[in-house]
């Protein structure tokens, strides 16, 4: 059985304003804070311990994790052009390295503070699903698909493997596309869930664009995947792709039979 790979395919306003002043370094190795620096970042730091994250914004909470990169300077300015330029939170944690360097302020030390909540963040949020059956768990799965898709500036492919009791037993991103398309292998994609000993799939894969409509090569693509699947005893459960704000799933939406 030959199986060919289809495509799959498919000027904000700044949030703040630019009157920010400007950061504020301070020279020395052994310099010492500024008071007014240091006394709003023991005023933030408890603030979040009193009232918890809900009760901060956006650039707030960024700025508890550029502390620790940038220990002798005012970084309330960069948390807000880092949101000017990537829209909100998670834009900020999952920006590419390269466009993250774009901006003035960020250096190595950032890139790296950033990542690493990134990953803690995907780790938790997948923690919080794997192991578990899709049926209690279906608002975690999307939440945790949001959080590891809904950024990224190209296309990617995941598969979620599932046993008899529809429990998810295996998450693996199997293809990266560029910005518009991602090469899908239906053989590849069964006989991974013969290798993790899957009876079922779901197909889950991000629109950089933001708009989650699929487009006919989504649509063709599912149908191999899930003919595929059926040859050997594997069912296709759902296809979701996730865009900026919102997902489609193909099983709710009548695409998928």
């Amino acid at each position: 059985m030959t199986q060919h790979a289809p495509q799959m395919s498919e000027a904000a306003m700044p949030l703040f304003s630019c009157d920010e002043a400007a950061p504020v370094p301070v020279s020395g190795s052994k310099a010492r804070l500024p008071s007014y620096i240091k006394d709003h970042r023991a005023r933030l730091r408890q603030r979040f311990v009193s009232a918890g994250p809900a009760a901060l914004a956006d650039y707030e909470m960024l700025e508890l994790v550029l502390f620790r990169a940038i220990p002798r300077q005012d970084v309330k300015p960069l948390a807000r052009r880092l949101l000017d330029r990537f829209g909100d939170f998670n834009g900020v944690l999952s920006a590419s390295p390269a466009r993250l360097k774009e901006m003035h302020g960020v250096g190595e030390a950032v890139i790296q503070e950033l990542k690493i909540v990134e990953a803690a963040a995907h780790r938790l949020s997948r923690a919080r699903v794997i192991g578990r059956r899709i049926v209690s768990s279906w608002q975690q799965l999307l939440d945790y698909c949001h959080t590891t898709m809904s950024h990224r500036d190209t296309e990617q492919f995941r598969v979620l493997y599932l046993d008899r009791k529809n429990t998810l037993i295996a998450d693996e991103a199997l293809a990266e596309g560029t910005v518009g398309h991602v090469p899908v292998y239906p053989r590849e994609v069964v006989k991974r869930a013969l290798e993790v000993g899957a009876s079922a799939l779901i197909l889950v894969h991000n629109h950089p664009s933001g708009d989650p409509t699929p487009s006919q090569d989504d649509i063709a693509m599912t149908r191999k995947v899930a003919d595929a699947a059926a040859a050997l005893d594997i069912r296709l459960h759902d296809h979701i792709i996730i865009g900026r704000s919102r997902e489609v799933s193909f099983r709710s939406d009548g695409y998928l039979k």
